[in-house]
């Protein structure tokens, strides 16, 4: 089982407003094609999809779905993913570079003020080979400091290894 789809399966809501907020850029024909694997998963269950490639603060406060009292009519997000997001925001030219973690932790946080319930997916790269340069080492730092603070700040946390969801923190 993949992390979209056990998110997918588990994220049962009544909520009135289900966003997807996609954040893998469209480079090229394999992810153009994992772009579209991920739609034909969320078909039919109710999901709107979002780009954001950098920036998810701001995409927040000016999407018109996420008014300052949307929480209030249950709004459900799930977010994919944090790897993504983090290389865009260090890589991009449009990114926030030195200033990525705070940027995307401002943009969590700005989300989760604005929906009543919010799903991150994220990876776990850090039980690979050690980086094998500078530019690597530093976005697995950001990556992590980002996926340790979302952690502090979620009801649950739940790894899925090699398909098998494990519960890390219960809500």
């Amino acid at each position: 089982m993949q992390k979209n789809r056990f998110v997918c399966s588990k994220k049962k809501t009544n909520s009135r407003h289900l966003y997807y907020i996609a954040t893998m850029v469209p480079y090229g024909k394999e992810t153009e094609q994992k772009i579209l694997r991920h739609r034909q998963m969320r078909n039919g269950k109710g999901f709107e999809t979002l780009e954001c490639f950098t920036d998810l603060k701001k995409m927040v406060q000016t999407e018109p779905g996420f008014r300052a009292d949307a929480a209030e009519e249950g709004i459900c997000v799930l977010l994919e993913c944090m790897s993504n997001l983090t290389a865009n925001e260090l890589y991009l030219d449009t990114g926030a570079k030195e200033r990525t973690r705070e940027a995307v932790l401002e943009g969590i946080r700005e989300l989760e003020k604005r929906c009543r319930g919010l799903v991150a997916v994220t990876n776990e790269v850090f039980c690979d080979l050690p980086p094998a340069d500078e530019e690597m080492q530093e976005y697995l730092s950001v990556l992590g400091t980002i996926n340790c603070r979302m952690a502090k700040m979620a009801d649950q946390v739940t790894e899925v290894v090699y398909g098998i969801p494990v519960e890390v923190k219960k809500g």
